[in-house]
């Protein structure tokens, strides 16, 4: 039987020793412990880690965030870190992620089979080699330009969360989603995490890191207002993203998206994106 451990800080090498194993499945865990290490306080990005080891190596992690989701990396012993991590926390879980057969196998152990969720996926998980993008007309020829937001944009850009977050995640248009949102946004453009993409000096698209690491990162939160779409402006807004992290020496990029979002898919790989064979799990649960 492993030995199941709350992970404290100076565990970080182990940690991420393990994560590189199954690193396109990782980058939430990955990157939220290199943004605010393994001390939960409850602030942004922080969480509890909990893993099992066998013979000081760790096979398997569970990490209940800030935010009341459940992530997990765990091919092995997963109802073990899984029941451990609950029974440590005092949040409600608002979610789960990881690999999609763990998520599943997650809800089960948990109970939580039959809770109503905003969003319940099994996502296609599609990989890119930074040095194989390939960068739409638009955005080379200068005809649209992606920057970082100026600070008068984000509220358009709140707006613009709100929307995909009704869209695209199920949730309700309420005051609270606004400020989570808004406070989303204001991380983002913080951490120079986020990128516009204009035609003229107009807005017409949006996307974002949600993960990122020195090497790799992960695209989330993509966003066309739906009277600009059909135009190309979602590849060039992903594809000047990018462009940017391939300038700071980043090798790649990794993303997720639903079975049946054929259009989305067809944006990726349009610029070079390509399954990776492997899936991810999304569940977030209806608001109490």
């Amino acid at each position: 039987m492993p030995t199941l451990r709350t992970l404290q800080p100076g565990d970080e090498g182990s940690l991420e020793a393990f994560l590189l194993q199954h690193a396109d499945t990782s980058m939430f865990l990955r990157s939220n412990c290199r943004t605010a290490g393994l001390l939960d306080q409850g602030a942004r990005f922080q969480g509890t880690y909990i893993a099992a080891y066998i013979d000081e190596a760790i096979v398997a992690v569970a990490a209940y965030f800030w935010n009341g989701m459940i992530i997990v990396q765990a091919p092995v012993y997963l109802p073990e870190v899984v029941q451990a991590i609950v029974a440590q926390s005092g949040r409600t879980i608002s979610g789960i992620s990881g690999p999609a057969a763990q998520v599943e196998a997650t809800k089960s152990i948990l109970g939580l089979s039959n809770r109503p969720t905003q969003l319940d996926e099994s996502e296609i998980l599609f990989s890119l080699r930074l040095q194989d993008l390939q960068i739409p007309q638009a955005l080379a020829s200068a005809k649209v330009q992606c920057r970082l937001p100026y600070p008068e944009e984000l509220e358009l850009l709140t707006e613009w969360r709100v929307a995909y977050s009704v869209e695209a995640l199920g949730k309700r248009d309420t005051p609270s989603l606004k400020n989570a949102c808004r406070l989303a946004i204001e991380g983002y453009q913080a951490t120079a995490m986020h990128w516009v993409l204009v035609a003229g000096d107009t807005p017409v698209s949006y996307s974002a890191f949600n993960a990122s690491l020195p090497d790799i990162v992960q695209i989330g939160g993509v966003w066309t207002p739906p009277a600009l779409r059909g135009k190309g402006y979602a590849k060039s807004a992903i594809a000047g993203s990018l462009l940017d992290a391939r300038s700071q020496q980043v090798k790649r990029a990794i993303l997720f998206t639903s079975d049946n979002n054929q259009a989305a898919q067809a944006v990726y790989r349009g610029i070079g994106f390509l399954p990776t064979g492997e899936k991810y799990g999304l569940v977030l649960f209806e608001e109490s």
